[in-house]
Parts: C-alpha cells; sequence; structure tokens
C-alpha cells in the first residue's frame, strides 16, 4: 500500500504547525496555561494541533486522530483571549477561520485508537519550548498497531550533518519499508539518514531527558556506562532525541521510570514519530524488557515500561545489562 499522500500531508501539516510555533516563540513570550493533569500547556500547543487536526480531517475523514490536547480549557469564559491569540495565529494558515472552528479542529484530535488512526503530539517538549531550547511537533500514522508513517519537525535542533553543516530547525521523514530522511525547515532536497556505526566513538553516547522527573537519569547513566558508553550524555527535550539516534549523532537513548513514578505509562504521542524514524534508520525500538512498542491498545503504551532507543547494534548488550541490574 502506497502511503504517499499520507506522508505529504503530514509534511506539509507539520511544517504550517511549525512556523505557528515559532511565530508565538517570536512574537510573544509564551505563557503556560495548567491542564487537569497539571502539566503545561500553551497558545503555541492548542494552535498547532488545530492545524494539524484540520489538515488530516479535510485529507482523511475517516481517520481518527488521537492528540495530547483538547479545546475544554480554552472554551472557559476566563480563557476568551487566549482563544483569540490562538484564533489570530491559525488564520495566518486558514484565513477567515473562527474560534469555534478552532475549537472544533483541536477537538478533532480527541479520537480513539482504530485498525488506522493518526496520533499527534502538537508539542512535544513544552518545558522545553517555553525555554527557548528544543521541542518536537511529532504526527504518526498508525495501522494495526504499527506504525506506518512518522513525522517529526524539530525547529530548534542542529545536528553535525555534512549535508546540512550550517542548518537550524529540522524535519525527519520516515515511510515503513521505505527509509529515514532529514531536510531542513528551510527547505532543501531531502537525505537519507543512518544509525551510528558502533566503531564511530566521537558519537558513541547517549540522549536523555532535560527533565530529572521524567526518568531514572543514574540507573541511565550506570546501564551507559556499562554497555561502553563513557561520553557524557546529550540532554534534549522531546522526540528530538530520537532525531538524534536516527541521525548516527547518538547511539542511545535511555527512557527508564523514575522511582518516583515505577507504574508510568508511557502516552503514545510520545513515541510513534520517533520510533519509526529510528528504526526506518537501521535502529532498533523497544521496551526495557525487548518488547516492541505497542500502539494498537489505546493512548498509553499500556503493556510496555521504558523505552530503550539504539543504533541496534549494541541494543541486546543494553537489555542484557538492564536484566542483570534487575537481578542484582
Amino acid at each position: 500500500m502506497s502511503y504517499e499522500q499520507a506522508k505529504q500531508v503530514a509534511v506539509e501539516a507539520s511544517l504550517a504547525a511549525a512556523q505557528l510555533c515559532e511565530q508565538v516563540r517570536a512574537q510573544i513570550v509564551p505563557e503556560a496555561m495548567e491542564k487537569q493533569d497539571r502539566s503545561p500547556v500553551t497558545i503555541a500547543d492548542f494552535g498547532s494541533q488545530a492545524v494539524i487536526c484540520r489538515a488530516l480531517a479535510t485529507a482523511f475523514p475517516q481517520d481518527s486522530v488521537v492528540g495530547e490536547e483538547d479545546a475544554t480549557t480554552l472554551r472557559q469564559p476566563e480563557m476568551a483571549d487566549a482563544l483569540a491569540q490562538v484564533t489570530q495565529y491559525v488564520q495566518a494558515v486558514a484565513p477567515g477561520v473562527t474560534p469555534e472552528e478552532v475549537t472544533s479542529w483541536i477537538d478533532h484530535g480527541n479520537g480513539e485508537v482504530r485498525q488506522r488512526y493518526w496520533t499527534l503530539d502538537p508539542i512535544d517538549g513544552t518545558k522545553g519550548f517555553l525555554r527557548g531550547d528544543q521541542y518536537a511537533i511529532a504526527l504518526a500514522l498508525v495501522e494495526a498497531g504499527e506504525v506506518k508513517v512518522g513525522v517529526l519537525a524539530c525547529p530548534s535542533l542542529s545536528v553535525d550533518l555534512p549535508q546540512f553543516p550550517q542548518a537550524k530547525g529540522l524535519l525527519f521523514v520516515a515511510v515503513r519499508g521505505e527509509g529515514a530522511t532529514v531536510v531542513p525547515l528551510k527547505g532543501d532536497n531531502p537525505h537519507s539518514i543512518q544509525v551510528v556505526s558502533p566503531d564511530d566513538q566521537a558519537n558513541l553516547r547517549f540522549v536523555e531527558s532535560v527533565e530529572s522527573g521524567h526518568s531514572n537519569q543514574a540507573r541511565q547513566a550506570a546501564i551507559a556506562k556499562q554497555v561502553g558508553i563513557t561520553n557524557p550524555s546529550l540532554r534534549i527535550d522531546s522526540q528530538a532525541k530520537y532525531g538524534a539516534v536516527a541521525s548516527g549523532q547518538a547511539a542511545l537513548y535511555l527512557r527508564l521510570p523514575s522511582p518516583k513514578t515505577p507504574e508510568y505509562q508511557e502516552n503514545i504521542w510520545d513515541h510513534a514519530a520517533g520510533a519509526i524514524i529510528v528504526e526506518e534508520a537501521g535502529g532498533r525500538v523497544t521496551d526495557m524488557y525487548g518488547q516492541p512498542l505497542d500502539f494498537s491498545l489505546g493512548s498509553k503504551l499500556i503493556n510496555n515500561q521504558g523505552v530503550i532507543v539504539s543504533n541496534g547494534s549494541i541494543h541486546d548488550t543494553v537489555l542484557a545489562a538492564l536484566k542483570e541490574q534487575v537481578k542484582s
């Protein structure tokens, strides 16, 4: 089955969302609103989800979209100014849209996991976005539990690639069975990417979250050292970490459960797009027990614990080190 249309729609929607997010950062000092789970959300999160869901609803009206945000907060009377701001930014993409249309598009992302669906994180790494640091727009198409298309727009990411030595802001794209590519957000010809080879000592390093509460950083450092990675970790917000592994800038991304929240279940939108990009670049993605990530069971990876992302060649060694650590 061809996924060319799905790829093109996903790429164009993600680029439009990235432009919106960067306009928000350039024109105003982004402020976070607090959701019911106490996590932050911004005008850019809402605008990004509206723009992408509008594109998906137009091109694929039968497809469900499972996104991170909903418009409940924006519909509160005291949030009228915030909704007006979101609408203004969306109008740059879709002139003449109304606040009611914007909230409807945002809520189009409240779909269910089905045989075929999209999963979306309109801003993965909101805290990084607020700091002026790394974040990603992450969009993936899933069929029968398997990710088929993945797009990551990373407006602040720059990696040391010979094809784009000065580029800041990268777009990663992958289609199952067709490989992975990267291209600057400002435009150029896409280039294929591959994970790092095991003998590339300069890039034999690991990436992890900036926020210590997201994972067990002490355990991750110990595992990395145990498998021969002695370089300091790169701490990057968002699924930009997947981009670093896929493009050969790091060999390993570890996301092990934090001691404070050992039963934490990962959200599907935090991993789907990144996972296919790494896999199509020659890497491997599993949970901490070596099981594939299961995207068929709902908005959470309820059958998985932890996430291990690698260049493939060190993956089994990492899993063995984790198993040995548990025994001891």
